[in-house]
């Protein structure tokens, strides 16, 4: 069974057991599946003379969800931004062109693609086109990537969003969806097992973060990382379980064992960042889980703010906008 291919064949690749299976020639109503399915989208028929033939096969392991979709003839999708979660794909057949955050990606053959949660996109489907998609909620990947970095995001995570899939990272890729698509066909419950589904979902993000690059690549695979001294590690695990108390450069030095020179010169080789920096990010991502995690009837964007000390609401929202691509109230009212 091939996934890639200069022409390769869909029907080679099997049907997914106990899979949400969708067909219709309406465009409105593959709109609706896509909205509920993905995120609100404008859809639009290309070809006036030709129906479509929508089609989507779509199941989720825990927080990611894997797709195969055709609309038959040619259509553009407009999704705007994802925001919630980040969409890989591999064609099977035909092409797209992909405008990702003003890159464009001839997604056929052998180029797939990755569409960052952030970045507004417009996919181009033309007729007899079939591809996989991945859907991986950001919240989830950004968790492993921390993980795996010991420390906070500077910023949201940014693939390239033209995946070369010839090469032995894209074979990775493709040759682990081929292993899962071909164990959902064989028996719709192989996942079900708790442990089985946190595997699955933690190989797929481990093996987009490996295989795929993105702004945290080099950190991610250098040696760099490995060799911080123990006083920054120390130092980020103590914001991390204070970030909702005053902290001051003087109370990390006095908590290191170290001067303040040594914890910034630390932060700056090994992070790559300033101490006070990285306690703004925490503060940030602790105020979107709360924004999250509450309504505007239990609380506001001024409260939580505050909470977490921002006390200059219009810094504060500027700076929220550009990590989360989006307001704290639109977070706040989701």
């Amino acid at each position: 069974m091939e996934l890639i291919g200069h022409k390769p064949e869909p029907s080679a690749l099997p049907l997914m057991a106990g899979a949400n299976l969708f067909q219709t020639q309406s465009v409105e109503e593959a709109r609706q599946w896509g909205v509920r399915t993905f995120c609100e989208s404008r859809l639009r028929k290309l070809d006036g003379l030709r129906p479509i033939n929508a089609r989507l096969h779509y199941r989720k392991v825990r927080d990611v969800g894997f797709g195969r979709i055709t609309y038959g003839g040619a259509v553009d999708i407009d999704p705007g931004s994802f925001d919630s979660f980040y969409l890989a794909q591999v064609p099977l057949s035909g092409r797209e062109v992909i405008d990702v955050g003003g890159q464009t990606v001839c997604s056929s053959g052998k180029v797939g693609s990755v569409i960052n949660a952030t970045s507004p996109s417009v996919i181009h489907h033309e007729a007899n086109t079939e591809k996989l998609v991945v859907r991986i909620e950001r919240e989830v990947l950004e968790r492993s990537c921390i993980q795996h970095l010991g420390r906070a995001l500077r910023q949201p995570i940014e693939f390239l969003p033209s995946m070369m899939l010839d090469g032995v990272a894209g074979s990775r890729w493709t040759g682990l969806l081929r292993w899962i698509y071909e164990s959902l066909a064989l028996d719709e419950q192989c996942f079900d097992s708790p442990i089985m589904a946190a595997q699955v979902e933690q190989a797929v993000i481990a093996t987009l973060l490996t295989c795929q690059p993105h702004n945290y690549t080099e950190e991610l695979t250098g040696e760099e990382r490995s060799i911080a001294p123990a006083f920054v590690k120390r130092i980020e695990r103590y914001i991390e379980d204070n970030a909702d108390q005053p902290i001051t450069i003087v109370d990390l030095a006095e908590h290191a064992g170290v001067s303040s020179r040594s914890i910034f010169n630390g932060f700056r080789r090994f992070r790559n960042t300033s101490p006070m920096l990285y306690l703004k990010e925490v503060r940030m991502r602790r105020v979107n889980e709360e924004l999250k995690r509450l309504s505007p009837s239990d609380t506001t964007v001024t409260a939580v703010a505050y909470h977490w000390g921002f006390t200059h609401l219009g810094h504060f929202t500027t700076d929220y906008k550009r990590r989360f691509g989006e307001s704290p109230s639109q977070t706040l009212a989701r």
